[in-house]
């Protein structure tokens, strides 16, 4: 059980990386006086917004790849090929900050951790039978 801790402390710095973009596109949206429901605005703004709406998207992938994978394959391996995601989303919110066209780099970082937690987790479980 012991082991868990890790994808437990992987889980709660991905939430914090998920809580920058939330920040950062709350005071953008204070900065550009974007009146809510909106999200049109200055480009600068629109990326924040794009930022933090693409890291939900994903970790709602990641999160529950993560823990299946934990319990499926192992909860060690999963917490050190998973650490690329939040790695990869700082890389993708600071680029894409600066340029659109400089996002690509955190996105292919952080995309192989969700593509190996799903098949990985599919398979581990499918030898347990």
């Amino acid at each position: 059980m012991n082991d868990f801790v890790y994808p437990g402390i992987l889980s709660s710095l991905s939430l914090l990386v998920y809580y920058f973009t939330l920040f950062k596109a709350g005071t953008a949206r204070v900065k550009y006086n974007i009146q809510a429901p909106s999200h049109d605005g200055p480009e600068e703004y629109v990326r924040k917004v794009r930022v933090h709406h693409n890291t939900l998207e994903h970790l709602v992938l990641f999160l529950p790849g993560l823990w299946l994978f934990s319990f499926a394959v192992d909860p060690v391996w999963a917490s050190l090929i998973g650490i690329l995601w939040p790695i990869g989303r700082i890389g993708y919110a600071f680029g894409y900050y600066k340029d659109a066209n400089k996002r690509g780099l955190g996105l292919y970082i952080s995309m192989p951790p969700i593509y190996i937690f799903i098949i990985g987790s599919l398979v581990g479980f499918i030898l347990k039978i």
